[in-house]
């Protein structure tokens, strides 16, 4: 059985879980560090292999693709879903997808982080300190700030919860967000995406990417937004209009952005969002895609991957992703 990990960036997958399970009965693993889009380049790359171990939706699988991989029979991908992967084209091949559990808390967990730290400038401050300067800007307070959250499931409900001991005044919208939803949270509930907007010292997004979220704060909503106000992505990128952003920035409409997610990811080198002026001026604090990232994670990632590859060459159930 020859195993493909893909996406590695880190070059922790082989460390994150007991692999040896699998190699001690002849299967072969290799691990891609890197990502690669081009049909052509993926299908030559992938066509040796049995099992794909895929990373979230990293590197896309739709139907063409799966098409061209005529050995494959088991794709794992991590998390419970995987919007990337054509699972009725997988199906209709005979292909098994399953995925595996994740940790409920750990994005919430980044988007707090990403708004002290843009809000305190910590990263502008700390830049200071490594070139052997002192205080260079002024941060200030959550307390008594507006945190209004653009989206209030799970992930939306727990960033609530983070901020509260704070001291933030909390707010929240969607399409579909009702007011006895606010309610059970606890947070006021807004009754447009403008009244969110324009009422909030920091905006958070928290949707899943749909064509009804996919360019929801584009260069009118940012202009809702106060001057000084901070907006944090840690959803999904094509959701927040990343050029407008910027614009925005620049301009001085907007007072701060943090963001996890991109278009492309990962992003090119030379991609206008790398703004160095920006970031050396606390305004825009990027991460690469890490609001998921962290140690205990990937142990329930690979680990459950690897029992995944186990039960299904075994012929055990295994827990199908269904079209």
């Amino acid at each position: 059985m020859k195993i493909a990990i893909l996406d590695d960036y880190q070059g922790v997958a082989l460390q994150s879980a007991d692999w040896s399970r699998l190699t001690a009965s002849g299967a072969e693993i290799t691990v891609f560090r890197d990502t690669i889009t081009g049909h052509d380049a993926l299908a030559e790359r992938l066509a040796p292999f049995d099992v794909l171990a895929v990373m979230r939706e990293r590197t896309p699988l739709p139907g063409s693709l799966l098409g061209a991989l005529p050995n494959l029979r088991l794709i794992v991908t991590t998390g419970a879903r995987n919007l990337s992967i054509d699972l009725a084209a997988a199906a209709a091949r005979g292909i098994t997808v399953c995925g595996t559990e994740s940790r409920g808390t750990t994005t919430s967990e980044m988007a707090m982080l990403l708004i002290l730290a843009l809000s305190r400038g910590l990263v502008r401050e700390a830049n200071a300190m490594a070139a052997g300067g002192w205080q260079v800007g002024l941060g200030r307070d959550l307390s008594g700030l507006r945190l209004g959250l653009v989206g209030l499931g799970r992930l939306g409900a727990q960033v609530a919860a983070l901020a509260r001991p704070f001291g933030m005044e909390i707010s929240a919208w969607s399409q579909n967000l009702t007011a006895a939803r606010c309610a059970e949270v606890g947070v006021e509930h807004a009754p447009s995406l403008r009244d969110l907007l324009s009422g909030s010292d920091v905006v958070s997004i928290h949707l899943v990417l749909s064509e009804r979220s996919r360019g929801l704060i584009g260069p009118t909503e940012l202009g809702w937004m106060k001057p000084d106000a901070l907006l944090v992505n840690t959803s999904r990128g094509p959701i927040a209009d990343s050029r407008a952003v910027i614009a925005a920035l620049e301009a001085g409409r907007l007072g701060g952005a943090a963001i996890d997610v991109y278009d492309a990811e990962p992003v090119p080198a030379a991609d206008p969002i790398r703004d160095r002026e920006l970031i050396e001026a606390g305004r825009l604090l990027l991460t690469p895609h890490i609001g998921y990232v962290s140690r205990q994670t990937w142990e329930i990632f690979y680990g459950q991957t690897v029992e995944a590859i186990e039960a299904w060459a075994a012929g055990s159930p295994v827990r199908v992703l269904q079209p």
